[in-house]
């Protein structure tokens, strides 16, 4: 007997050979949180534990015939971005989400998760590529979910403490996002975990708890691809913002040392008993 059709997600993002971040942490966390994952890869890294080593862009027109081609055949209930990689890719980007119905002001809610840094802090675009992201994907974005990097990236502003995390998610929203969620991972000053959502208007604030581990590589895109799944759920922002709060509070705490480094968070803890174990 077949099963009810689950909500499509789609994740415009690149691979990473490591497992641990890019399109394979949203894989998993789409399985994990109950929708079907959908995928346009925009680069393939080399990458491990110790950082990026090289990458390869997939050409635009490929990363814009891949959104289109599952649009049309498989429909959305929600996309997310992640590592965009070029200007000419963010470009293509955003005319197939116009053209999907995807995005702030369309029927299918847009995440973009702007991945302008790597773990370590290093630029991932160009001068050309931020200022694309920021004049036509930004815009564009039902929400946009910085960790502390890429906030002072697009907007200048150095995060140091609660109160500068409330002026940057400011800052982001006069750039065109419906709604701004401020990571606070890097905050590590902080002893709690404590995200801010802002709507234009009010600041909500998602507390969680900072856990004593290194092995918090991919932490971003799973809270990011969480919240688009209960996006693509039907949840209202603000509860897809607590859900995603919620996973990856999760996924920290059960991360795993892997390699030399950097280990993942970990999706596992979602998992049921396995009998044969």
């Amino acid at each position: 007997m077949s099963q009810a059709r689950p909500p499509a997600v789609l994740t415009i993002a690149g691979s990473d050979s490591g497992g641990a971040a890019g399109l394979q942490a949203d894989l998993r966390t789409f399985l994990t949180c109950g929708v079907h994952g959908l995928v346009a890869v925009t680069a393939v890294t080399v990458q491990n534990t110790l950082g990026v080593h090289d990458r390869t862009d997939v050409p635009a027109r490929i990363v814009a015939a891949q959104i289109e081609a599952v649009a049309d055949d498989m429909g959305l209930q929600a996309a997310k971005t992640g590592m965009l990689a070029s200007a000419e890719i963010i470009h293509a980007v955003a005319r197939a989400c116009d053209k999907a119905g995807v995005g702030r002001d369309a029927e299918v809610p847009f995440v973009v998760d702007p991945v302008a840094a790597s773990m370590h802090g290093h630029p991932l675009f160009d001068d050309a590529g931020l200022a694309a992201l920021r004049q036509e994907l930004l815009p564009r974005a039902t929400v946009v979910t910085p960790n502390l990097d890429e906030v002072r990236l697009l907007t200048g502003i150095e995060v140091t403490d609660r109160e500068r995390m409330r002026e940057a998610a400011v800052a982001l929203h006069g750039l065109g996002p419906r709604y701004v969620l401020v990571k606070s991972g890097h905050l590590v000053e902080d002893p709690e975990c404590v995200d801010v959502l802002y709507d234009g208007e009010t600041f909500t604030e998602l507390p969680g708890p900072r856990f004593a581990t290194p092995h918090t590589h991919g932490a971003g895109d799973a809270m990011a691809s969480a919240f688009t799944a209960g996006l693509a759920r039907g949840m209202e922002v603000a509860e897809a913002a607590r859900f995603g709060k919620w996973f990856v509070s999760n996924a920290v705490e059960h991360s795993y040392p892997m390699g030399a480094k950097v280990g993942p968070v970990s999706a596992f803890w979602r998992l049921a008993p396995d009998p044969f174990a």
